[in-house]
């Protein structure tokens, strides 16, 4: 009994102890304003491309004694154009509407000009991967073969990558796979795009979810929008009749609409810079407001209480399940040494959140304090991914089975104790998310 409320006590402290090292870290970074004035790419939020943002910390050396051995994954496509038919005509056609009665100014007519140049190439190819985005997979790919070769380079390695059916999601894990076989021509890579894959790879909300987010009114994020953006200087910077501005055009609207297209840039190769026109601070504001939105409809928000992330249940389910097939009393049979699974950002996102990474799964009240704590461009970025990396004991010694967690290549934290960091028993970490499932599962 003793020994058990030893066990108990070291592994809450262990707990709290990482939980606060999380914090802290948070509390060293630069604020997210100062962030974004340094790398202003990163205001563009799910538009953000992964290589603007790399992972530059070395990775943690395997314990003594250990080796990794399966690699459990799920990554989002890369870079796309823009999927909605009006997402770039909606900013031309005001701008355009300007023109033809003479109030552009020549910013705005450089700017018009710009769209319209760039247009054409948006035909027929709305929501397609980019070769930006194509290349931010085979870099990934790349990096898990030389930062794991124990599993990718291992002889007849067995991959088993599946993808939803969207074509940019086929389309980067068939990159990925590319550079898996270069590195190894004896990889057994099976791939597999099927509808039935659909409920954990991009699983529907149900009603339980639905009405939970329904908790945020409409209104609520239009007010807060309204609060903290300022247009006016940048309708000046594109429009020569304020009065006209006034009367004939919705300046929150355009000005949301524009910043999509202009931070969606970083999309393409293209010299067509349209995020100049913003301010640092406009920049700022821009994704402040899509950060906390992102945050009520994906994350732990207490303001949906905090069930947004369970959207992800099926994944984290299979997660678990599949890693039972390599780890469990059936291990002996099982073949495959990674598991590659592809889709959204709308997964990675509340799969995170859930997963409890880092500060991800984090509860903040205050829309003005959440970047603080939480911020998007550290989650999603186009091609983003978290690999969960397990390790056994070498040949000859005796041990439990370990887990490390990366978030787009980096190391985090969990939310179990561990004397190891950023290694934890994976027993530990499994009793922890079925009980979560579990408790979930249960409530009305």
């Amino acid at each position: 009994m003793k020994k058990t409320v030893l066990l108990s006590f070291v592994l809450t402290f262990c707990l709290g102890m990482y939980a606060q090292t999380d914090a802290r870290l948070m509390d060293d970074r630069l604020s997210a304003h100062e962030e974004i004035t340094r790398n202003r790419y990163l205001c563009g939020s799910n538009y953000l491309d992964y290589d603007r943002y790399p992972a530059t910390k070395p990775l943690t050396k395997a314990p003594k004694g250990y080796e990794p051995f399966y690699m459990s994954h799920y990554g989002r496509h890369g870079s796309r154009w823009l999927i909605g038919k009006r997402d770039y005509s909606r900013v031309a056609d005001v701008l355009e509407k300007a023109e033809g009665q003479q109030k552009l100014t020549e910013k705005g007519c450089e700017v018009l000009e710009q769209l319209h140049r760039f247009m054409p190439s948006t035909v027929k190819r709305l929501g397609d991967l980019t070769t930006v985005g194509e290349r931010q997979h085979h870099g990934i790919g790349k990096r898990m073969t030389e930062h794991f070769p124990e599993i990718f380079k291992k002889k007849d390695v067995a991959v088993d990558a599946r993808s939803t059916v969207v074509p940019r999601c086929i389309l980067s894990m068939m990159a990925e796979c590319e550079e898996l076989m270069a590195a190894n021509p004896t990889a057994r890579i099976h791939n597999d795009v099927s509808e039935s894959l659909q409920y954990y790879l991009n699983q529907p909300w149900n009603e339980r979810l639905k009405e939970h987010s329904k908790r945020v009114k409409w209104e609520t994020k239009r007010a807060y929008q309204e609060r903290i953006t300022k247009p006016e200087r940048l309708m000046q910077v594109l429009f020569n009749d304020p009065q006209w501005v006034k009367d004939s055009v919705n300046a929150v609207n355009l000005m949301y609409d524009l910043f999509e297209v202009a931070s969606n840039m970083q999309s393409h190769d293209t010299d067509i810079d349209l995020l100049s026109l913003f301010t640092a601070s406009e920049m700022y504001d821009q994704w402040r407001y899509r950060n906390w939105s992102w945050y009520l409809s994906y994350g732990a928000a207490p303001q949906t209480g905090g069930i947004m992330p369970f959207s992800q249940r099926n994944l984290l389910r299979n997660i678990i399940e599949t890693a039972d097939t390599v780890i469990g009393p059936s291990a002996a049979q099982a073949r495959t040494q990674a598991t590659l699974r592809f889709g959204h950002e709308v997964c990675v996102m509340p799969l995170a959140c859930l997963l409890e990474l880092g500060q991800c799964g984090v509860s903040v009240e205050n829309p003005d304090s959440l970047d603080r704590y939480w911020r998007n461009y550290d989650i999603f970025p186009m091609g983003c991914n978290i690999q969960l990396v397990f390790y056994r004991p070498k040949r000859g010694r005796q041990g439990d089975v370990l887990v490390k967690a990366l978030l787009n290549e980096r190391e985090t934290t969990l939310p179990v104790g561990t004397t190891q960091w950023p290694y934890y028993r994976w027993n530990d970490l499994r009793s922890y998310y079925m009980e979560k499932l579990r408790k979930y599962e249960n409530e009305k």
